[in-house]
């Protein structure tokens, strides 16, 4: 949801003691909000237990832009949303994944809540705002006024502003209305165009795919920071779906004194045989295939990153090169390369690290 994120920018979030004394959120609720910004529009959300929906809707604008509207269904408990235009013919619908804050009006009081208890926020009076009665908060958080309407019946924003010092205030949250009857079961429908629609795989979902075991066992090795902590990395080229080792030769260059903050990034040269044989350059690109050992190769200490190229030689096909993030979840950690087709592989693969399960312990010949 658009408006707590906004706010989020402006407010280090937390839970406040004053509200913490107050009954956990409701789970079943109407609640109409006017969206901010030049494009008008209004928002209903509607929640019942584990399942809730967003209705935006959008007036035409002098533009000549059309009024449209957008229907969202969330599953709370699996984290699946689907989002459509019930205008459209045909309904086109489309399938994500979500955790944490799907755009509950009430995760806007959290937000706020750390600066009151701070006192960056403090009370200044009561005001009654669309009809309901509210304690008034204003004050300076993370360099911009701050100035926020709640509800003190059931602990809900009903109003903030915020702005630059000396500059104008704008209104982010707007709430018109609130029901606390349960809205309509229809309204949690699916169409049936969005009954065979689901939404992408996750990350882990593609690692249990590529690896035939949990995706929680694995960590992708391209994605940083590295350990602060420092271990030795064991790297086996294994097949995707089997995890066994690829019974061919491979070469490995590194670079560990790449710096990613270094003005001017190295120019590496990958120079490349008949056979498929690569030649490295540049930097401090160097080759290290004589250290492989039983078809895996061990680096003791590697900094936190480092640029690493596997070429599993194949005529045609030269090496790439991959910043490796190290990650450290045992004295001697595994990094699997894992390729998608053995058989050919210049169609690549993935680096993953294993912090747990079968695959963690390196093998002891």
């Amino acid at each position: 949801m658009s408006i707590p994120r906004i706010l989020t920018c402006l407010v280090i979030l937390a839970v406040s003691p004053l509200l913490q004394a107050q009954t956990p959120p409701p789970t079943a609720y109407t609640i109409v909000e006017a969206l901010p910004g030049s494009n008008a529009g209004t928002m209903t959300v509607y929640r019942s237990g584990s399942q809730a929906v967003t209705d935006i809707n959008h007036p035409a604008q002098p533009d000549g832009t059309p009024a449209h509207r957008i229907l969202t269904l969330y599953d709370l408990k699996a984290g699946v949303s689907h989002t459509w235009d019930p205008a459209a013919s045909p309904i086109a619908c489309s399938a994500g994944a979500f955790s944490g804050d799907w755009g509950d009006p009430y995760e806007s009081t959290t937000e706020l809540s750390a600066s009151i208890a701070k006192g960056d926020l403090k009370p200044v009076g009561m005001e009654t705002v669309n009809g309901i009665p509210a304690k008034v908060y204003a004050g300076v958080t993370q360099g911009a006024n701050l100035k926020a309407w709640i509800d003190q019946k059931d602990g809900l924003v009903i109003k903030a502003a915020v702005g630059a010092p000396g500059g104008p205030m704008q209104t982010m949250v707007d709430i018109r209305r609130i029901s606390f009857a349960p809205p309509p079961a229809s309204l949690f429908t699916l169409p049936a165009a969005c009954a065979s629609v689901h939404p992408p795989p996750t990350a882990a979902e593609l690692i249990a795919a590529e690896t035939g075991d949990s995706g929680a066992n694995f960590v992708n090795a391209i994605y940083g920071p590295g350990s602060k902590a420092s271990c030795s990395i064991v790297i086996r080229p294994v097949a995707a779906k089997t995890m066994a080792p690829i019974n061919r030769r491979y070469q490995v260059a590194i670079d560990t004194t790449y710096n990613q903050d270094a003005p001017t990034p190295p120019h590496y040269e990958f120079g490349v045989g008949n056979d498929g044989t690569s030649t490295f350059s540049g930097g401090g690109l160097h080759e290290i295939t004589n250290q492989i050992r039983n078809g895996m190769l061990r680096i003791d200490n590697p900094p936190p990153y480092f640029n690493l190229s596997m070429n599993i030689v194949q005529p045609g096909h030269g090496a790439g090169l991959s910043l490796i993030y190290r990650q450290c979840f045992a004295p001697t950690t595994m990094l699997y390369y894992v390729v998608k087709d053995p058989g050919n592989p210049g169609e690549g693969g993935d680096w993953l690290y294993a912090k747990a399960g079968k695959y963690a312990a390196a093998p002891t010949h």
